[in-house]
């Protein structure tokens, strides 16, 4: 009856040289890709500081110049300065949520 338990047993569980198998893979795929997840990180940095940066100044450009040609009570570039902001945040809320759907994607991939 002993003998019975323990050959059900190694059936059911995987064996040793398998789980340091799969364990030696996933370590593997994922030193292959810290190198890309570093420069994809300073990139996307990158490309999320450009996204608000460009329309704020756009916004305080435009602002200037219609404040000189156009004066009116209240400030023009302060209101465009502000307009473009939140239009950075948006473009870069985007962007962050865009890839964070690809990086999940991916491990769900990467755990099947």
């Amino acid at each position: 009856m002993a003998d019975g338990q323990t050959d059900r047993k190694s059936e059911d569980e995987p064996t040793l040289a398998s789980q340091v198998g799969t364990k030696a893979e996933r370590k593997l795929r994922a030193q292959r890709n810290i190198n890309r997840t570093v420069w994809l990180g300073l990139g996307m940095m990158g490309l999320i500081g450009w996204s608000v940066a460009v329309p704020t100044l756009l916004g305080a450009a435009l602002g200037l110049w219609l404040d000189e040609y156009y004066p009116v009570s209240y400030s023009w570039t302060l209101t465009l300065l502000i307009i473009g902001l939140f239009i950075g945040c948006l473009n870069a809320w985007h962007w962050v949520a865009k890839e964070h759907k690809k990086i999940q994607e991916s491990q769900e991939d990467n755990d099947e």
